[in-house]
């Protein structure tokens, strides 16, 4: 049973429920999160015009692209974290703590470097205009400061939702994200600071977060509360995050990857388009703060049952979390589809970059429950230790797909929509691949389970 308020029992009882339980703040939490953001987009878009939306917006697909690599490895953290304590492995679940707090804090200083030195090289490849550039290179570069704190904020909080614990990182955002609105207006309204107001806004609300969660850790139960005295790298517990989460990195990253890519076939069309998309983008954000929430609840109770051994629970976890994907993704998908032109025109009233937005929202927000789909497969894999293979598998599919599309399909009809025809396209084809990897691992999963009762029943 649960010891305290925060905990949900993830082994007994009814799991749709309990998923709902656990998705729902972490939905919310990502939602009020991108609300915040878009003030920043709505605030820079009114108060300092298109162009400093485009220029903002042609930022998103790269830091996406650096970040999005150790976010991803700290769903590793997650898993182990979980399974240790399913297993009342408290020892080793502390190990986990220590360890992805202090290799969150190495990541992001070498992301404040990396990603410093790398901008204007990267938003020159992707043929951002000359007119922009140079905001976009100021936005990044102040945005990179925050990066130490933001992933310390990723890798406490996905230590606290391998618990159930989702509701205190929902309270954390909320407070950091009023913050970050509070300053975005300030600064850019009153001060007129544009893209650095917006940026310097982010970091401190980031660096909010990350103390609240500090905070909440330093105050845990002793199983996986944070001693700063204890702060060290277990090689093999590292070892262990980065099996599972590396790949899940890679996966973002190289997703990521494809999304440059169309930033870079959209910053051909001009300014207003780049800011029709990075208006839809945000828009996309939404529906996938759904889909992401149920996927991590879906990773987190396959981890938990899974080192419970009670190996009859994870299908039903994963049949549940793909119900719960198609609901919740639809339901956000058409308010965004047959409400796009007044959500749109919140960010910029301009009628041009309304009508590039519709176009990139046509084909993708009624099936964005695909995406859902093709995320809680390998969330339910990596939640059984498998990662590397989904990785490949959405890499192949979903990249691989995309770079056709662009190269091969996409010059014999140049307009926004056929672009993002890629989207749906790519998630049908990479679901396809993932169900198939899925049904071979839980097989695999399974003949194990019968082995090991095999065993145990034979030393009794």
């Amino acid at each position: 049973m649960s010891r305290n308020k925060y905990e949900i029992d993830m082994l007994n009882g009814s799991l749709m429920p309990k998923i709902i339980s656990f998705a729902v703040p972490l939905m919310l939490s990502t939602i009020l999160q991108l609300l915040f953001n878009a003030v920043d987009l709505i605030v820079v878009g009114r108060f300092a015009g298109h162009d400093s939306l485009a220029a903002v917006g042609a930022t998103t697909a790269i830091i996406y692209l650096f970040v999005n690599v150790f976010v991803g490895v700290s769903l590793g953290a997650n898993v182990c974290a979980a399974r240790y304590f399913a297993r009342n492995d408290y020892k080793k679940m502390s190990e986990v703590v220590h360890t992805a707090i202090m290799t969150a804090l190495i990541a992001g200083v070498a992301m404040l470097f990396i990603g410093r030195v790398l901008t204007r090289t990267a938003l020159t490849l992707m043929d951002t205009p000359a007119g922009i550039i140079d905001m976009s290179v100021t936005y990044m570069k102040i945005y990179f400061l925050g990066t130490p704190v933001f992933m310390v904020y990723n890798f406490g909080a996905a230590i606290l939702r391998a618990v159930g614990d989702t509701r205190r990182p929902m309270i954390f955002l909320v407070i950091s994200g009023a913050v970050n609105a509070g300053l975005n207006i300030l600064f850019v309204t009153v001060f007129s600071m544009g893209v650095s107001g917006v940026a310097i806004a982010t970091v401190i609300s980031q660096a909010l977060s990350c103390l609240l969660v500090i905070i909440t850790l330093l105050k845990c139960p002793e199983e996986y509360r944070l001693h700063p005295s204890r702060l060290k790298i277990n090689f093999r517990i590292m070892q262990k995050i980065f099996a599972i989460g590396l790949p899940a990195g890679i996966q973002a990253a190289a997703i990521n990857f494809s999304n440059v890519l169309l930033q870079s076939s959209v910053n051909s069309f001009g300014e207003y388009a780049m800011a029709g998309y990075t208006a839809a983008h945000n828009v996309f954000g939404f529906i996938y703060a759904a889909a992401n929430a149920i996927t991590q609840g879906c990773m987190t109770f396959t981890s938990q049952n899974l080192g419970a051994g009670k190996y009859d629970r994870l299908h039903r976890v994963l049949k549940d979390s793909l119900i719960l994907e198609t609901v919740f993704c639809f339901a956000i998908g058409s308010i965004a589809f047959f409400f796009g032109p007044q959500i749109i025109s919140i960010y910029s009233p301009d009628q041009t970059v309304i009508e590039y937005g519709m176009e990139v929202l046509t084909l993708t927000t009624l099936t964005y429950f695909l995406c859902g789909y093709m995320d809680c497969l390998p969330g339910a894999m990596r939640g059984m230790g498998y990662s590397s293979v989904p990785m490949i598998i959405s890499i192949v599919g979903t990249v691989g797909l995309r770079i056709l599309w662009i190269y091969f399909i996409f010059p014999y009809r140049r307009d926004m929509t056929f672009l993002f025809a890629s989207y749906p396209v790519s998630w049908i084809g990479t679901c396809l691949m993932q169900a198939i990897c899925y049904i071979v691992i839980n097989r695999k999963v399974m003949k194990k389970a019968k082995k090991a009762d095999a065993q145990r029943a034979q030393a009794v």
